[in-house]
């Protein structure tokens, strides 16, 4: 599976971005995609994931309520649909996908088996 991160961009306080992953291969719907972000200085982190059965989604306490995960397994796409955006959201966001994750692990990026380039987004105050 090979995944492509874009949509990121700079955008005021309070802004918002959809970021898309589009993902190759023949198994994206038998895959859990979750996107992670890295802020300079700082670990990679979990924002949100979607589940191949049944779309199930979760979220960082840190984002719940602005950022929404959604896929359209015809498109092989995944969207993160960013609301209310602030400085601390900056970072590179990354996506990712892996089979066969447990709900314990959704969260764990050492869960996920392939990952895209990501895409830079950055919030002005």
């Amino acid at each position: 599976v090979q995944l492509q991160a874009s949509g990121g961009g700079l955008v005021h306080s309070g802004g918002s971005l959809r970021l898309s992953c589009a993902a190759s291969g023949d198994t994206f719907r038998r895959q859990t995609i979750g996107w992670f972000r890295q802020a300079p200085g700082k670990e990679r982190e979990f924002v949100a994931t979607i589940r191949s059965s049944g779309g199930h989604t979760y979220y960082a306490d840190s984002v719940k309520g602005r950022f929404t995960i959604s896929r359209d397994n015809a498109k092989n796409t995944v969207y993160l649909a960013m609301n209310s955006l602030q400085p601390e959201d900056t970072a590179v966001y990354y996506c990712a996908a892996g089979p066969g994750i447990i709900l314990s692990a959704v969260r764990e990026s050492q869960s996920y088996t392939y990952w895209g380039q990501g895409t830079l987004v950055t919030v002005s105050s």
